[in-house]
């Protein structure tokens, strides 16, 4: 059996955990520099704020519904993140952390467990611990569990927020209650293929020939269908190193000063540098991205991107950093006002088991520092250590105006009882 467990609203409900004056309020969290909205708790969704809502024009809307608007706190989510994944893991070793605020886990030897009063023991768990409310569905397939996660979120006084798919009546129930636009893995093209074919639900796909849907669509399609029938063929996912690496983020302001830019530059190809480190790799290549702001229609408009490559794969900050900024220097328009920056490394290699130049090498010297480095920045937070280029102050300048306190992740945020 698995489960896919998914925390209700999430970004609202960590706020919520820390301020209760926020419950069954409409909230509207914002994404980076205050642009759009990207999450909203049920009661800002019921007076019709819509995903993706720009911050300039819905502040009339904002205040007529009496919407509390707030800038994205990603070190409180991640951490509460965190968390509730820690506590999955105590109820099954198998578990695939799916995105910020979903898990699927896979239960293997469970097999006479009572899954209703074990999901129900998970939701209260992770409500009593981090005071997150979830939602838990549990069937014999990934996709299934899915389907059962959206119906106990669908119907939160009828299943109470649990519900399981453990019959064929329960599945076929459940498969002609979805509608295919929902079902997990069917995307905007699959879904018009679909239903040019006569397919409305997750039942009328799970009806078509097998060897139809292998040949006309692909063999993921066909995985997911057998999911669905109850037959696993997606399998929980194991970590993967990476391909590429990118760190890329919208200023600001808009910058047309090359130094300002340069600093970004910086910081983004440090970012990268220790992502690489992390997971053991190294980089061949090096992408700088430089974008004006593409909605200033009357501003003269400039996209552009250098490609670097190196002689020698290097995870050190100090030679992605001196690549990078030089890159911006091929690039870079005067009198042009950029809005967002970028740096990709690709080609990437194990750090301790790649290919050797015999005429060029990395300075031996920048891996003992960057351990070094690496150590003090994960031993005090907040990135103590940085490049001389880099901005000292901040680690990113992002427009954060209704920014709510790190409750869990900085001590002086830390809410004191009186």
């Amino acid at each position: 059996m698995y489960a896919l467990v998914d925390c209700n609203n999430f970004y609202a409900s960590c706020e919520r955990v820390f301020n209760p004056n926020l419950r069954n309020k409409p909230i509207a969290i914002l994404s980076n520099n205050d642009g759009c909205v990207i999450s909203r708790s049920d009661e800002a969704k019921a007076v019709g704020l819509p995903m993706g809502a720009p911050t300039f024009k819905y502040e009339s809307f904002f205040k007529a519904n009496g919407i509390t608007v707030l800038s994205s706190n990603y070190p409180l989510y991640g951490d509460m993140s965190s968390r509730v994944m820690k506590i999955l893991e105590q109820f099954t070793p198998d578990v695939e952390v799916y995105s910020i605020d979903e898990a699927f886990l896979q239960f293997k030897g469970f097999d006479n467990y009572d899954f209703n009063d074990y999901g129900i023991q998970i939701r209260q768990r992770i409500l009593k611990w981090t005071g997150l409310p979830t939602c838990v569905g549990i069937a014999p397939t990934k996709a299934l569990s899915k389907v059962a996660n959206k119906i106990a979120r669908k119907f939160p006084k009828k299943t109470k927020g649990i519900y399981v798919i453990d019959s064929e009546k329960s599945r076929l129930k459940a498969l002609k209650w979805t509608k295919i636009e929902n079902v997990w893995g069917i995307g905007y093209g699959l879904q018009k293929r679909l239903k040019a074919k006569g397919c409305k639900t997750a039942y009328d796909f799970t009806q078509l020939p097998d060897e139809w849907v292998r040949k006309t669509m692909s063999i993921t399609a066909w995985k997911l269908k057998k999911d669905l029938e109850g037959i696993p063929k997606i399998e929980l996912d194991q970590p993967m190193t990476k391909r590429a690496i990118a760190t890329t983020r919208s200023f600001e302001y808009t910058y047309s000063d090359i130094q300002n830019i340069k600093e970004r530059i910086s910081t983004f190809a440090t970012s990268c540098a220790e992502k690489l480190r992390k997971q053991g790799s190294s980089c061949h290549m090096i992408m700088v991205i430089l974008s004006s702001d593409r909605h200033k229609k009357d501003a003269e408009q400039h996209r552009a991107k250098a490609m670097v490559s190196l002689p020698y794969p290097t995870d050190s900050s100090l030679e992605i950093s001196s690549k990078a900024i030089n890159a911006v220097e091929t690039i870079y328009k005067k009198g042009i006002k950029y809005k967002r920056a970028g740096v990709i490394v690709m080609g990437l290699v194990p750090t301790y088991n790649h290919q050797l130049d015999f005429f060029q090498k990395e300075n031996p010297k920048h891996k003992p520092l960057m351990s070094a480095i690496d150590g003090l920045n994960k031993k005090y937070k907040d990135y103590k250590i940085k490049l001389g280029n880099q901005d000292l102050e901040r680690t990113w300048k992002m427009r954060q105006e209704r920014l709510s306190p790190k409750y869990t992740t900085n001590i002086n945020d830390v809410i004191k009882v009186k």
